[in-house]
This record gives C-alpha cells, structure tokens and sequence, in this order.
C-alpha cells in the first residue's frame, strides 16, 4: 500500500514538474480555435494602431504566453538600461525565452499591459496561430475605422498610407519606434460632433539601434497582400499545428536553458505603478 501511495506522489509530483518546466509556451493541445470576425475585432484593438514592426513582434510574442510574464518582470526592472546596454545585457544575462519575447525587452510598457492581462494575451497569441490571415484582417478593419473616423493620421512620429486597400503604419525614424497610447472605445467610433479627434492618440517613443538587429528590429513588416508576417527577413511561420517545433530562423541570438544561467551581474531597479 504505501509502495502504491508513493509512486502516486511521484506521478502528480513529475506531472506538476513537467507542467512548471513548461507552462503556457505552447497552448493547449487539441484543435485550433476559431473567432469570429467581431471577437477578433476586439481582441487586436488594443494593438492594431500600433507601427508595423511593433505590431508583428507583439504578436509573435504572444504565440509564447507562458514566457510574458517573466520577461515583463525583468523589462521592468531593467527599464533603467537602454541602447546599447540594454542590448548587451539581453545577451550577458543568456534570457531563456523565445527570441520574439526579448525582441519586446525595450518597451516594458508593451510587455507590462501582456503580462497584466493573460486572457487577452493567450487569446490574442492563440488566435495568431490558428488563423493568421484572419487576424490581419481585424488589425485592417480597425485601421480602416479609425482612419475613417479622423484619429489615425500620419504625424511626426508615424507615417500612415493605404495601399492597395491596405493601411500600413511605420515610424517616421526607422530608429524609433513609437508606442500608440489610445482608447479603443474611443478610436474605433464615430467622434461627436466638435470632438477634436487629432488628441485621441498620444506616443511614447523607444530608440532602437543596429545592437537591436538580431531581434528582428530593422528587419520586420508586413506583407499585407500576402498576409505574411516577416520577422528578422524571414517569413513567420509558426501556426497551431507546428507551434511546437517550430523555430523562426535568427541570426546572432541563442537560446539558452533557462537552468544553466549564470548569475546576473546588472541591477535590477523595480518601478512603481506611477512609473508605467
């Protein structure tokens, strides 16, 4: 009997190891989940005013749920790094996770609200996997809506041009990457009349410069007719049905196990929330 009750310990204890070693980095098998056009509306709205090469890291990221959180915690607490040292202390620190994870390293506000809110992040990645095409689209139909209602113009910090049908958003400077601070209740609905709809959206700014490359920064766009995502000058191709072999060609950045890192040498300065 109590040779019974320990290899049933050692089941559950294995099982629950094995979860923890890998958590939500791969969603759930079974098949593909399917959303509709109006719920994946919603879901790319917090998102779909953001640049290109913002964007199609975004939602690579979240293609790898499981890993946002940690990576968030270490953005926030070297937020003080930026440039060059940031870089580098990407690549002393041998960060364990997906590269298209620590692409998102400099913007800790991106990873912040990901972290914060992990419905919408596996939604949002699960979504990206199962039907790429389709969330494309909700990302055109909610630019075409803010575009038509007067908040999505190009500006000092981003130029906005519809070609072919589809709207493309790139920084002004190809070095700084801007952060749309907006409301989707707000962007995505006709404006009142006399509401000054050029104040709906305001910018945060992160420079980026060769040191960022290996990431894919420099290197990342849509090919909106093609519906291909291009990350680092390769097309992405992870979907629902390789997501667990699949691995996106970078050159210059290594993943490492997560269980033989050597000891960071950086500090580590937490933010307050009003700092966010």
């Amino acid at each position: 009997m109590k040779d019974i009750q320990k290899k049933q310990i050692f089941m559950i204890g294995l099982a629950a190891a094995l979860a923890f070693a890998q958590p939500a980095a791969y969603p759930p098998p079974g098949p593909s989940p399917s959303y509709p056009p109006g719920q994946l509306d919603d879901l790319v709205s917090r998102i779909a005013l953001y640049p290109d090469p913002l964007l199609s890291q975004a939602l690579a990221a979240a293609t790898y749920p499981g890993e946002i959180q940690e990576a968030a915690r270490w953005a926030n607490q070297h937020a003080y790094l930026h440039g060059d040292p940031l870089a580098r202390a990407i690549q002393e620190d041998q960060l364990p996770w997906d590269p298209s994870v620590q692409a998102l390293l400099p913007f800790p506000s991106v990873l912040d609200m990901m972290a914060r809110d992990m419905t919408w992040t596996q939604q949002i990645g699960d979504a990206f996997l199962a039907n790429q095409n389709a969330v494309m689209d909700a990302v055109q139909r909610r630019r075409r809506e803010a575009m038509d209602f007067g908040y999505l113009r190009s500006n000092g910090h981003l130029t906005v041009t519809s070609n072919g049908g589809y709207i493309e958003i790139v920084p002004v400077n190809p070095y700084v990457v801007p952060v749309p601070v907006y409301n989707p209740g707000v962007v995505f609905v006709r404006p009142r009349p006399g509401f000054f709809a050029g104040g709906a959206i305001t910018f945060g700014g992160i420079t980026l410069g060769a040191a960022f490359a290996p990431w894919g920064w420099g290197h990342t766009h849509f090919v909106w007719p093609e519906h291909r995502v291009i990350i680092a000058d390769h097309p992405w191709d992870r979907r629902w049905d390789n997501r667990r072999e699949y691995v996106h060609p970078y050159e210059g950045v290594r993943r490492y196990d997560r269980n033989h890192r050597p000891v960071e040498r950086h500090e580590r300065h937490d933010r307050d929330d009003r700092r966010k």
